[in-house]
């Protein structure tokens, strides 16, 4: 296997454990990235809070870019299924950020996504995909681009009680 396949594999495993540590359910994306239709790395849900579709990357640079066309296949195969795309990328020695696709600049071959871009518009996992119930009555496109007290606003801070 080449270093950067078992890099990926590493990062995209550590972020499926983050959604199983969370009481999400979700499942790795056989031939993700190496297969035709299989679009996406890892999806995810949990109800009362979401269904994602998410495109795992890892980088020890401060840019990252990613083709038009795979951004294209994944933000199509996450239509289809009725999920919210979601971009998470990995930073060496700093760690997970999640993005709505819209929020990476386009370079003209590629989207790419850098460190400045992942610290302003992104989110950490538990601000992203809130531990708390989300109300009933918010817009699903509005969640991947909200601020941080609009996120606030929207879940509730006591988690204790479970859902069924």
């Amino acid at each position: 296997m080449p270093k950067n396949k078992a890099k990926g594999s590493k990062a995209e495993r550590e972020l499926f454990q983050m959604f199983v540590d969370n009481n999400f359910r979700a499942v790795r994306v056989a031939g993700s990235g190496t297969m035709e239709n299989a679009d996406c790395d890892i999806i995810a849900g949990k109800k009362g809070v979401g269904k994602y579709c998410i495109e795992a990357k890892s980088t020890k640079s401060s840019n990252k870019y990613i083709t038009k066309e795979q951004i294209n296949s994944f933000m199509v195969f996450a239509d289809i299924f009725g999920l919210k795309p979601v971009i998470a990328i990995r930073f060496n020695r700093i760690g997970w950020y999640f993005l709505n696709p819209k929020e990476m600049n386009d370079s003209g071959k590629n989207w790419v996504v850098n460190l400045e871009i992942a610290q302003k518009k992104g989110k950490r996992f538990s601000q992203f995909f809130c531990n708390g119930k989300i109300k009933e009555n918010i817009n699903d496109k509005d969640v991947v681009s909200l601020d941080e007290k609009e996120m606030d606003d929207l879940c509730y801070t006591d988690c204790s009680d479970k859902f069924d």
